[in-house]
């Protein structure tokens, strides 16, 4: 159990029975108000500013019985503690000068993870890495500001201070570290949030074996009967470390069966919030009026690749093709050739490529601030001698980059983003 607030030695010697040394496990028997035993345990005490939250803390650590918890927690509220709001520990830290803005969000990120390498990107969050790159973007900015400003504080000064200075070839590098780093992170926004892939077809088309050879396990039935998939299912998979959320759905047709409508009415809403969709067809089959019915019903703006499915029955090899209506992919679902075309096919779609161990957990936030200040430093650069318009482009770009790490958040946007956080954190 952890306590954090102001002037907490009175705290814990009430709980302990007596003074908590700073920074040391003692060995303590936690008491109620009358001076029983509750429990017995570890007790640190962490004085201000040296702990988490940058107040003081005092951590119980006992056996953990549910019963024995409860009279804990109750003891703790006796003496003027409450029950701490989702992410409040963390938000303390950041409003303490603890952590900034996005190392306070690294700490969530780490906790959501669901992969590998998510893990070690909100680690390096969490680190400050990502917010050391900003500020020296931000830097990078502000010392352009000061020369641009200095020079229509001073125009009657013979010396060109930008000239001099190679200001715009400095803005040039910004847009440089920008455009590298917001790549980066749009990268790193894949790691965390990943791709909602949808099967779609007729029944009996092969979907269910398709994502059981994704998932490289029987995770849906498979029969010869159609209609076998009446509801969608789901199953995440990696690929490079991005997590694809495959849907499975029902099969689309026609049909009087109320169970299966339902499910093809879901599938229909499972379309509508696809990244992907991946559109089966049997090889062995023409065209039907009903595939052209589906194509038709389609979002628009979705990214869609054709699967042809069952190559295997007609003893053709796998390949991928490029046509004017999109890429189609031929492969077999139930012997898995052409499964690795597939899986670099959506690598492609999502806009993957290799960065190493250097990429951004990025949130939506923090893409939309890089693209502002981006949008603003490009604007900067095509302001040639117009200094104020100059100034107040590279002005609106180091704000929106400040926005990153807190510098300028609003009140209202702290609130959205801590509440997110888990309780005890």
């Amino acid at each position: 159990m952890r306590v954090s607030g102001a002037d907490l030695a009175p705290f814990a010697r009430a709980i302990g029975g007596r003074d908590p040394q700073a920074r040391m496990a003692a060995f303590a028997r936690f008491r109620d108000a009358a001076g029983q035993a509750i429990d017995e345990g570890l007790l640190l005490y962490f004085p201000a500013p040296n702990s988490f939250t940058g107040e003081d803390v005092v951590e119980l650590q006992g056996h953990g019985g549910p019963v024995v918890m409860q009279l804990l927690l109750a003891r703790c509220l006796e003496l003027g503690a409450r029950l701490a709001e989702p992410g409040e520990f963390t938000k303390r830290a950041f409003l303490n000068g603890k952590l900034d803005l996005a190392q306070a969000e690294g700490v969530a990120d780490l906790i959501e993870a669901s992969t590998a390498a998510a893990v070690r990107s909100a680690l390096r969050s969490l680190s400050g890495a990502f917010s050391e790159e900003v500020a020296t973007i931000r830097d990078g900015l502000i010392d352009l500001r000061m020369l641009v400003e200095a020079t229509l504080d001073f125009p009657e000064e013979e010396l060109d201070f930008l000239q001099s200075a190679d200001a715009f070839g400095r803005l040039a590098a910004l847009r440089g570290r920008l455009e590298s780093l917001l790549d980066r992170a749009r990268q790193g926004a894949l790691l965390r949030s990943g791709l909602n892939v949808v099967l779609v077809g007729r029944p009996n088309v092969g979907k269910s074996s398709l994502l059981n050879q994704l998932a490289g396990e029987e995770r849906a039935i498979v029969t010869d009967i159609a209609g076998t998939t009446r509801d969608a299912l789901r199953e995440t998979i990696q690929i490079e470390g991005i997590p694809l959320h495959i849907i499975d759905t029902a099969g689309l047709r026609e049909t009087t069966d109320e169970v299966e409508r339902i499910g093809i009415a879901r599938t229909w809403q499972e379309i509508e919030r696809a990244d992907v969709i991946l559109r089966l067809i049997d090889a062995r089959e023409a065209a039907a009026a009903s595939d052209a019915e589906i194509e038709q019903r389609l979002p628009a703006g979705v990214e869609r690749i054709t699967i042809r499915n069952k190559l295997d029955l007609l003893g053709e090899a796998a390949g991928r093709v490029e046509t004017a209506e999109g890429v189609v992919l031929g492969l077999s679902a139930k012997s898995g050739e052409g499964i690795a075309l597939l899986r670099s096919e959506l690598l492609r779609v999502a806009g993957w490529h290799a960065h190493g161990e250097d990429l951004i957990l990025a949130r939506e936030r923090h893409l939309t601030a890089l693209r502002g200040a981006l949008q603003h430093v490009v604007q900067a650069a095509g302001q040639g001698g117009a200094l104020e318009l100059l100034a107040e482009e590279l002005r609106l770009a180091q704000e929106h980059v400040s926005e990153i790490t807190g510098e300028f958040t609003a009140d209202d946007l702290l609130g959205v983003i801590f509440s997110r956080f888990c309780i005890g954190k």
